[in-house]
């Protein structure tokens, strides 16, 4: 079975909400937030390497490594498990991103007990 070699994740700056999309193949990461500050953070965190300490055999035995969130899928899932700390971009790791690009805002949400649905 081949791996996947994209990732998306739901993120958040403030009360933003945005998506982070990273492309194995091209090695891009596409940062979708609109707050230019959230935006710029996120962007500049991802574009440089990192020391991160990584389970090594088992959650009590780490070892630090030299991560490049572009290098491949596991390198930018790794960095997206620290991101906030240098950014306070937070991941939503539970939040679909499909939800985020159907309701990007409170005000896009359905009124009144409106059911939430991510088909077009």
């Amino acid at each position: 079975m081949e791996q996947e070699n994209k990732f998306s994740v739901a993120v958040h700056y403030g009360d933003t909400l945005g998506y982070i999309e990273y492309d194995g193949d091209a090695k891009k990461v596409v940062v979708t937030l609109p707050d230019e500050e959230g935006q710029k953070k996120a962007e500049e965190y991802l574009a440089t390497t990192h020391e991160i300490a990584v389970p090594n055999l088992t959650l009590m035995d780490f070892e630090t490594k030299t991560i490049d969130p572009t290098a491949d899928v596991r390198s930018f899932q790794i960095a997206m498990t620290r991101i906030w700390e240098e950014t306070e971009v937070y991941v939503d790791w539970s939040r679909p991103v499909a939800f985020v690009k159907k309701y990007p805002t409170l005000d896009s949400l359905p009124k009144g007990g409106g059911e939430f649905t991510l088909e077009e």
